[in-house]
């Protein structure tokens, strides 16, 4: 397939009021590697009407339902289908649509988490590991150029052994009842849709994979508490945990949504025997690294940037000084993607976090829950079987 060639791309969910079908939408578009061709984008008609409106979309591709799409799509001639599918619906249908497009022959690129418990992402992993298609998750902070930055710092040794992590993400946003009014929060607080977990499910899960990707190492064990705060509340709307990791470092992770006056201020803190550093995401083009017994040094991210690490400069667009943030990092996901589409890759996509991203993901909300419900101390973080 020619380079300049564009991927045909399907979207599931993302309809009008929701917020992070545009997101996809946009971040797919922004290097011009994708085209979406077809859509099933809401339940209600209507919402699905106006959104394929609003994009221009052919009649004909616009489709009531999942499963009307996938199974209409994989009937067109190859030259014309779709060949990556978006799924941007609540988690509830991560699963499902992810087997049914995967089955088609569909590459698969999902909205996180992956699955709505441990148990559902096992039998995805079991159905996937054989197929010929590849599977890529939205953890959309992973594709910052900066978080690229800290992880080779720490895997290049500047920090030293590895002995501390710190990741925080609160949140304001769900300190009143939204859920009343809001259909975003509505979704996100009902257990039949979320799944289990309400606050760790949504954004525990970017903190963790966060703290396993930069220190390249997988948490082990944690002791952890969840909290609902606001009256009414079905899930956790806050929660935190003490981790241990496999390489002996320990640390602490804190996520909550009823930070009243918080954005989204995602942070970590990584601390070796030699130096620490830190990374925060609405400051996300500067490392701050601290050497022992030097003065700090902050890098930058941008073209021609110096200091900088060759993957991080790759996801780099413009020259330093003109802040690239949250779209273009979902985009460097969806771009990586794109290259091992047209590589002809299956499985995980080099760049783009895969199925065990999605694994280990409920594996922590698990042991979340687990240790959540116990008096026992320390939890093991469960691994595929």
């Amino acid at each position: 397939m020619p380079a300049t060639k564009k991927l045909r791309l399907g979207m599931i969910g993302g309809g009008e009021g929701a917020f992070i079908g545009a997101v996809h939408r946009h971040a797919a578009g922004l290097d011009g590697h994708y085209q979406l061709v077809c859509g099933a984008f809401s339940r209600d008609p209507d919402n699905n009407q106006r959104t394929a409106d609003s994009l221009d979309m052919d009649p004909a591709r616009v489709y009531a339902s999942w499963q009307d799409m996938i199974e209409q799509e994989a009937q067109l001639p190859e030259d014309q289908r779709m060949q990556v599918v978006s799924i941007v619906t609540p988690n509830h249908l991560h699963v499902p649509v992810s087997l049914a497009a995967a089955k088609a022959g569909f590459h698969v690129f999902c909205e996180k988490p992956a699955a709505v418990s441990f148990d559902e992402v096992k039998t995805l992993s079991a159905a996937l590991s054989s197929a010929p298609v590849l599977f890529g998750l939205a953890h959309t902070y992973l594709g910052y150029p900066m978080v690229w930055q800290a992880r080779d710092m720490v895997l290049s040794g500047k920090l030293g052994t590895i002995r501390k992590v710190y990741v925080e993400y609160p949140q304001g946003w769900l300190s009143g009842a939204e859920e009343t009014h809001n259909k975003q929060a509505s979704w996100r607080t009902d257990p039949a849709l979320s799944g289990a977990s309400g606050c760790m499910g949504d954004i525990g899960t970017h903190a963790f994979g966060l703290v396993e990707f930069v220190l390249d190492d997988q948490v082990s064990e944690l002791c952890g508490v969840l909290n609902t705060h606001v009256d009414g509340r079905r899930l956790d709307d806050d929660g935190a945990a003490l981790l241990k990791t496999s390489k002996g470092a320990s640390g602490v992770l804190v996520a909550s949504q009823v930070c009243a006056g918080e954005e989204n201020p995602l942070k970590i803190r990584v601390y070796g025997d030699k130096g620490g550093l830190e990374w925060q995401q609405m400051e996300p083009n500067s490392v701050i690294y601290r050497p022992a017994g030097e003065p700090y040094q902050v890098f930058r991210a941008g073209g021609g940037q110096p200091g900088l690490c060759d993957e991080a400069m790759a996801r780099c667009r413009i020259p330093g000084g003109h802040p690239e943030g949250y779209l273009e990092a979902m985009a460097n996901l969806y771009t990586s993607f794109a290259h091992a589409v047209r590589a002809g890759k299956t499985g995980t996509a080099e760049g783009v976090p895969g199925l065990m991203s999605g694994v280990r993901g409920m594996a922590f909300i698990q042991a979340m829950l687990n240790s959540a419900k116990s008096d026992t101390k320390w939890h093991a973080v469960p691994a595929l079987n």
